[in-house]
């Protein structure tokens, strides 16, 4: 296959010529690390085997999207083309672009030793070819994924990195000028701040949110950084083969129940990963609310779940309609919701642009800006 004429247009669209990116981009198969993969299908997946139709695999590998290759414990790979999934995505081949953008955010210079998340095997390639395998670990909790790329890095380009199976929450395997989760870890892990260099640099996502985290070393064994103003988001770690989701029983219960509090909102119905600032800001004053949503003959419902038990269920007919609010459980989940909005409405903007981060050396982590400021936990 001539995969070349798909990959150097990618990597025109993501990064100029004279970005030390743009061979990488232009160079590295990214169809080889991802054969198989999960397309979603209705309220399911189906897997696509890229052997079958080799024109529609150069197209999906080069273009920049995310494409799933594991959903629940499955992984595509494992599976028979066509097979049937349910669940969460919980590995993935990250699109292109989002890889760059997180590797650009690290000011990776030519002497960096750099720690990477493994998924696919993708963006360590693309490291390794950027800054040679020598000086690229690359880790991750699911030994079948960190298999399955070291094969592919090195039959497939003679790449031969650090690979280490392990929980990237818990200790590294070595010390590091570069920490880049493609991973969303909330809080950043003590064990980043030992492996870290001094004014060495972390780059990762907070979990449940759209914030890209950078934070240098400090000379006391923190960092201090800021909140980037792209958002981004990714599967956060797991410590088995699924996500557990704490709010399915609650979930099934209130689906229809008529809540304690019934009300009117004074906005159009959102569905809230849909507006990442909005979903950012809730999650970092109500850390822990699982969003769903689902729509039937028009009319559109979202849910907020809590595993405490709180709930809040709003349904509206079109983006003129005002919602109608149903809330329950100890704590009332769309009033946190509409204060936010309310402050956006107000301010034109939420504090978590340009936000300032200062991460203690215990790990206890501090976002502020102006008199706002919040502990993450």
């Amino acid at each position: 296959m001539d995969w070349h004429r798909h990959s150097r247009p990618l990597a025109l669209e993501l990064v100029r010529r004279e970005s030390r990116w743009f061979e990488p981009l232009s160079y590295v198969p990214r169809h080889v690390f991802v054969p198989r993969w999960w397309e979603r299908d209705g309220d399911g997946w189906t897997v696509r085997d890229g052997a079958e139709d080799p024109e529609a695999w150069m197209s999906a590998a080069y273009s920049n999207r995310t494409l799933v290759t594991r959903v629940g414990p499955l992984h595509a790979d494992e599976v028979e083309p066509g097979t049937a999934g349910q669940g969460l995505p919980t590995s993935s081949s990250t699109l292109p672009g989002l890889v760059v953008a997180m590797y650009r955010h690290a000011s990776i210079t030519d002497g960096s030793r750099v720690l990477v998340t493994t998924g696919s095997g993708y963006g360590t390639a693309l490291a390794c070819w950027r800054l040679g395998a020598e000086q690229v670990t690359s880790v991750d909790v699911d030994p079948y994924l960190v298999k399955a790329a070291s094969t592919r890095l090195a039959c497939g380009l003679g790449m031969h990195p650090q690979m280490a199976v392990c929980d990237v929450t818990g200790p590294l395997p070595g010390e590091y000028d570069r920490i880049v989760s493609t991973v969303s870890v909330r809080p950043v892990p003590v064990s980043w701040l030992a492996a870290l260099r001094p004014h060495g640099r972390l780059v990762t996502t907070l979990a449940g949110t759209g914030l890209i985290i950078t934070a240098d070393r400090t000379d006391d064994g923190g960092a201090v950084g800021r909140v980037e103003p792209d958002p981004a988001g990714f599967m956060q770690t797991r410590h088995g083969d699924d996500y557990d989701r704490p709010a399915d029983a609650l979930w099934q219960m209130v689906r229809d129940l008529d809540g304690e509090d019934v009300s009117t909102s004074r906005y159009p119905l959102l569905y809230v990963p849909d507006a990442w600032d909005v979903w950012s800001m809730l999650s970092l004053v109500e850390p822990g609310i699982e969003h769903r949503v689902s729509e039937d003959d028009g009319r559109r419902t979202v849910w907020l779940l809590h595993a405490d038990g709180s709930w809040a269920r709003a349904t509206a007919s079109g983006f003129l309609e005002a919602p109608v609010v149903h809330q329950g459980g100890p704590r009332r989940l769309w009033d946190a919701l509409e204060r936010i909005r309310n402050r956006l409405n107000r301010s034109g903007t939420l504090p978590v642009y340009g936000a300032r981060v200062r991460i203690a050396p215990d790990g206890v982590m501090t976002l502020s800006r102006g008199s706002w400021s919040v502990t993450v936990t």
